[in-house]
């Protein structure tokens, strides 16, 4: 027979993370119930007044559970988590036992647990503090435990941080306890919570990774909560990222791709409010010229679009990910204004050489003047995108992916096809002279030239460009 048929189970007092440990009640085939208790060393030693020795159940003294948790830290402070396993035999009859039935309880030994860290984990923590992000342990095991797993990963463990020395501290105090402490041991969920929160209050963006139910409230508490497609349900439940990889590395890889995907977001929102900022000005100054109908408007918005379709495969700079960015309004403000009010000027520039020197200046020439407009407008933003896309020299100091490459030169070649060749009466536009395309040149150097050097400005002022 097997042992575990000898039994059968009547009750349960559930685990809480008060208590930290969890009782059964069980009744073998002659009818008698014993109470089993597991959990944390020092809160069964609590309830405990007899131990058992050598087959032999005696009152445990001071010196005995002095012992009891000495053993208990040794092994902890090998990496062995330890519970400990207590009973009692004189059970009452009635059915619904408590949390009050937890007492004079007999000691009867230890149960270790060897919970290496992961082997990715090493190699993750650093590549992740290479990048800017600080990793910190907020565990509810044991601090012994928790020092020597810590200890083989390169945390520093010269302070540490239990549960009863956060209770015992105010906001303030934990608050700047956290900017120094890499280790939070013998944590209960709220603690977990409070912990977070007080980084949170430091200005710090907090990602916290967890699996189990005890994670639940940390996890909803922090910026970005991270679990693992294994995990409990309810911590999956208030996660913001569910990891399908084993594997830690996955974290830098993802911290990297997201800083990647600021930045150049970053680039399209500039070029995207510069380019109407200034796009808003250039038609109410147009309007007392010879405006473009609203049909070229959307088209030349449309190519814009396509232009920048390459823009999630650039490229970025390496120093531009190694800590995290922040959205900086004033300086998105700043940019739109300058490089919008720049877009705007050069679009005055084409509208003089339009209507003095090429002489679109009346009413029947009306479709050259829009041709033109529509051409400059198209590929200068398209031509801008090159500058803006990194604070060094464009095409020299450093040039955009292959994906971006194509999908800019691709609508400069179609605004060409289109300006100078029949094409161009699809959109109720003339085709263009020949000629047109040394001023657009022209108009194309200044217009780079001019951006290249209010982005030098802009650099020195901001000290940062994404």
């Amino acid at each position: 027979m097997r042992f575990k048929d000898a039994y059968v189970r009547e009750d349960e007092i559930p685990f809480d993370f008060s208590r930290r440990r969890m009782s059964v009640v069980l009744k073998d085939k002659n009818g008698k119930r014993q109470l089993i208790t597991k959990g944390a060393v020092e809160e069964i030693l609590s309830i405990c007044s007899f131990i058992e020795i050598d087959g032999e159940v005696k009152e445990i003294t001071y010196d005995l559970k002095a012992n009891a948790k000495k053993l208990a830290e040794e092994n902890n402070l090998e990496g062995i988590r330890v519970i400990a396993v207590a009973q009692k035999n004189n059970v009452h009859g009635v059915d619904v036992f408590g949390v009050e039935d937890e007492s004079d309880m007999v000691l009867i030994g230890f149960v270790g647990f060897l919970d290496p860290p992961k082997e990715s984990a090493g190699t993750a923590i650093n590549a992740l503090r290479k990048n800017g992000v600080r990793t910190v342990v907020l565990t509810g095991d044991s601090e012994g435990v928790a020092i020597n797993i810590c200890g083989r990963l390169g945390f520093r463990t010269e302070m540490t941080l239990t549960g009863a020395k956060i209770d015992a501290m105010s906001d303030e105090q934990l608050a700047e306890a956290c900017e120094n402490c890499d280790i939070f041991s013998k944590l209960s969920p709220y603690q977990k919570q409070r912990v977070v929160k007080m980084f949170q209050s430091k200005g710090h963006i907090v990602g916290y990774m967890g699996d189990g139910i005890n994670d639940s409230l940390p996890l909803k508490q922090a910026d970005i909560g991270i679990s693992v497609d294994n995990a409990v349900d309810i911590a999956k439940e208030v996660a913001d990222i569910i990891l399908l990889e084993k594997d830690l590395n996955v974290l830098d890889e993802g911290v990297v791709d997201g800083r990647s995907t600021f930045a150049n977001m970053s680039k399209y929102l500039k070029m995207s409010v510069s380019g109407n900022f200034g796009n808003m000005f250039s038609v109410l100054i147009a309007s007392i010229f010879l405006p473009m109908l609203p049909v070229h408007i959307l088209v030349q918005n449309l190519l814009n679009d396509f232009a920048q379709l390459g823009m999630p495969f650039d490229p970025v700079e390496s120093k531009y990910i190694e800590k995290p960015k922040k959205w900086d309004l004033g300086g998105i403000r700043g940019f739109m204004i300058s490089f919008g009010l720049l877009s705007t000027v050069l679009d005055v520039l084409r509208f003089l050489v339009l209507w003095f020197i090429f002489g679109y200046n009346k009413p029947e020439l009306a479709g050259y003047f829009q041709c033109g407009w529509f051409m400059f407008g198209v590929i200068s933003q398209t031509m801008v995108i090159h500058t803006i896309r990194t604070p060094k020299l464009p095409f020299i100091g450093d040039r955009a992916s292959v994906q971006l490459t194509l999908s800019t030169l691709a609508i400069i070649v179609v605004t060409l096809l289109i300006g100078f060749t029949g094409i161009s009466g699809l959109f109720s536009l003339p085709a263009m002279p020949v000629s047109y395309l040394l001023w657009l040149a022209i108009l194309m150097i200044v217009y780079m030239v001019f951006a290249q050097i209010m982005k030098v400005v802009y650099i020195k002022r901001h000290k940062d460009w994404y």
